[in-house]
């Protein structure tokens, strides 16, 4: 039985080379670049949802170059010993943390909202099942796979739990409280510090903390990828514009990157 549901009539999707079909005759074309379009109309909420392909290219020269490799690490190291057999990541983007994670699962499946950091990631990644989706209605089957994993996107706990198989595990990867904070002293006049914690009441009940750790890496930037950096965060988009134009005119500036990861398993 597949795991990948038709997001139209909630059947499972029989997988063929060009073209995914349910029993009751929806298809979905499978791209040239091997992902498949799994995000009807009516589930939009808007005609281009998700990242704009702007901010997933600046996101993957960013990331490609480096800078959030030991994140990336910690995210292998903390599954892989898991032994897990599906693996989903909900708001993928271009899939540089997704690509690696196929070290913890021997399927894996990429899934965004976003049509341009799915047809990025597919080009690079072919050993992964690509989706463009919504996390918010999942095109998987209840208690499919073995780990969901939600890297700095929005959490619809409900629908993890439902994928996820009994003593399932989620991977919650969140800004530290001091991430970036001198990038932030830089755009705004007061900086309050990030809040992973309130991330976790959304999962009393169904969910235990198995393991939590911090990341951090000190970040020496030039101009061209602190550019890139404000492109993918939402700071810049809430900054003045003469407070970002100072920062993008920086030539170097040092900053430091920190990350709360929680692993959490399913009761």
């Amino acid at each position: 039985m597949s795991r990948i549901l038709c997001p139209l009539c909630r059947q499972p999707l029989q997988r063929q080379p060009a073209v995914w079909k349910c029993a009751w005759g929806h298809s979905f074309d499978v791209a040239r670049e091997g992902y498949v379009n799994l995000l009807p109309v009516q589930h939009k909420n808007s005609l281009e949802p998700g990242d704009s392909v702007e901010m997933v290219l600046a996101r993957r020269e960013f990331l490609q170059a480096g800078y959030y490799q030991p994140l990336r690490e910690a995210c292998v190291a903390l599954l892989t010993p898991l032994g897990a057999q599906a693996l989903l990541d909900v708001g993928c983007g271009e899939g540089y943390y997704t690509g690696a994670l196929t070290a913890a699962a021997p399927e894996v499946i990429g899934l965004d909202i976003a049509k341009p950091a799915i047809r990025l990631a597919a080009k690079r990644f072919r050993n992964i099942t690509w989706l463009v989706g919504s996390a918010a209605l999942l095109p998987l089957a209840d208690a499919s796979v073995d780990i969901v994993c939600s890297l700095f996107s929005q959490l619809q706990i409900a629908e993890m739990q439902r994928v996820l198989k009994p003593g399932g595990h989620v991977l919650v990867v969140t800004p530290a409280a001091d991430h970036l904070w001198s990038v932030r002293e830089q755009l705004f006049d007061t900086v309050q510090p990030h809040e992973p914690d309130k991330f976790l009441a959304g999962f009393e009940g169904g969910f235990e903390l198995h393991t939590r750790q911090e990341v951090r890496v000190s970040l020496s930037l030039e101009q061209a990828a602190l550019r890139q950096l404000l492109e993918m965060t939402p700071y810049a988009w809430k900054a003045k514009p003469e407070k970002r134009a100072a920062l993008e005119g920086r030539e170097t500036f040092f900053t430091q990157a920190a990350f709360s990861l929680m692993l959490l398993r399913k009761m």
